[in-house]
């Protein structure tokens, strides 16, 4: 099944601004992730802490709706879907 990334701000820079990710049938929002921790390289410290685990500051979202850290391990993917991944957003 394909997947499509999107990244924003710095994260654009580490991961390109638009992804296709080929993933088995039933892949986990935690494979997705491992697959774009892979990707980053030595530039993921931005998204990933040193155990690979994403960091907190990081929203991540499926088809427009924030996704529960707790769900990584058991949140299905399907076919087309969009995940995003912003930095912390700030103003005022």
């Amino acid at each position: 099944m394909k997947i499509r990334v999107k990244a924003f701000a710095r994260f654009r820079e580490i991961l390109g601004s638009d992804l296709a990710l080929d993933l088995s049938d039933g892949a986990t929002m935690a494979a997705v992730l491992t697959t774009l921790r892979d990707r980053a390289g030595d530039e993921g410290d931005a998204i990933f802490d040193e155990t690979g685990t994403l960091r907190t500051h990081v929203i991540l979202m499926r088809n427009g709706r924030r996704v529960n850290r707790k769900e990584l391990d058991t949140l299905v993917l399907a076919d087309g879907d969009e995940v995003a991944l912003f930095p912390p957003v700030a103003g005022g």
